[in-house]
């Protein structure tokens, strides 16, 4: 199995994790690995494992090259910015009044 490495948290009925104990116990296996293998087989019959984990990495990894960047010819626009936002936001706001 693939080295955890990210937390996911949900809540559930106090009913809903009594039964997950109970069945943990009775297969000898701890709650989180059989959550891993109930969440695994759901993935794999809905077809969305692999599919849908490519389709998201291509997207990040075409995000990841505009994150942060900004065009422009102005060397000194990242130190001017906040005062430029709060110029707008005035701006806005006086022509909604």
């Amino acid at each position: 199995m693939a080295r955890k490495s990210e937390v996911y948290t949900w809540r559930v009925s106090s009913a809903m994790k009594a039964s997950l104990e109970e069945a943990a116990r009775n297969t000898n296996r701890s709650v989180a690995r059989l959550l891993d293998e109930i969440v695994a087989e759901r993935l794999d019959a809905t077809g969305q494992t692999n599919e849908e984990t490519d389709s998201q990495r291509r997207l990040h990894v075409r995000a990841a090259r505009f994150a942060g960047r900004f065009s422009g010819t102005d060397p000194v626009r990242s130190e001017r910015a906040k005062a430029r936002v709060r110029a707008r936001l005035t701006e806005r706001r006086a022509r909604v009044r």
